[in-house]
């Protein structure tokens, strides 16, 4: 059973889902134990609601373990992580068009704390010289929508539900970032 864990540890995370596209229960464990911790944190700074990430938590691996074999993989350019932040990513969209319905959308994270986000700090760590200066430049309401559009890979009508804004607002600062990029960069 050891020497079995031992070499799951050892996978990569895309090998890890190529065992759960075949029902492999103890590479899906893995695969949880490895990236759950870290998807929660980014869950829940989009979002303040616990009972909504917990929520989101459950879809997104439940989705993994069913969905796994349709994961494309390196082939296609993609990650094992990436993929599985787009599904909860799109989970938690899904859970916000749910709760609008029944009551408030939910206060976003970023709005609760000022700390910056683990992606922020890590896209600042990765992208340096002029295009890191530029995004660092950026107004924090642009920078969000760059994120929630660019890093994230959400449609405007996403990333408008999961940031709590109107479609056009979404529009308008998406554009005024790329103009403040450019001219920053020029």
């Amino acid at each position: 059973m050891r020497s079995r864990r031992r070499a799951l540890h050892e996978l990569d995370e895309e090998r890890l889902l190529r065992l759960v596209a075949r029902g492999d229960r103890g590479a899906f464990d893995e695969l949880y134990r490895r990236t759950s911790p870290w998807l929660a944190v980014r869950l829940r700074r989009r979002c303040a609601d616990e009972q909504i990430v917990a929520e989101v938590m459950q879809e997104t691996y439940l989705a993994v373990w069913r969905a796994a074999g349709a994961f494309a993989g390196s082939a296609v350019g993609g990650t094992a992580v990436g993929w599985l932040w787009t599904i909860a990513a799109r989970r938690l969209v899904d859970a916000f068009r749910r709760r609008a319905h029944h009551a408030e959308p939910p206060v976003a994270a970023a709005e609760r704390t000022p700390v910056p986000a683990a992606e922020e700090v890590a896209l600042a760590g990765a992208v340096d010289g002029d295009v890191g200066d530029a995004l660092r430049r950026l107004a924090p309401e642009l920078r969000q929508v760059l994120q929630a559009t660019v890093l994230d890979g959400l449609s405007v009508r996403e990333a408008a539900v999961l940031l709590g804004l109107p479609e056009g607002t979404v529009k308008t600062r998406a554009r005024r970032a790329r103009i403040a990029m450019r001219k920053a960069l020029t």
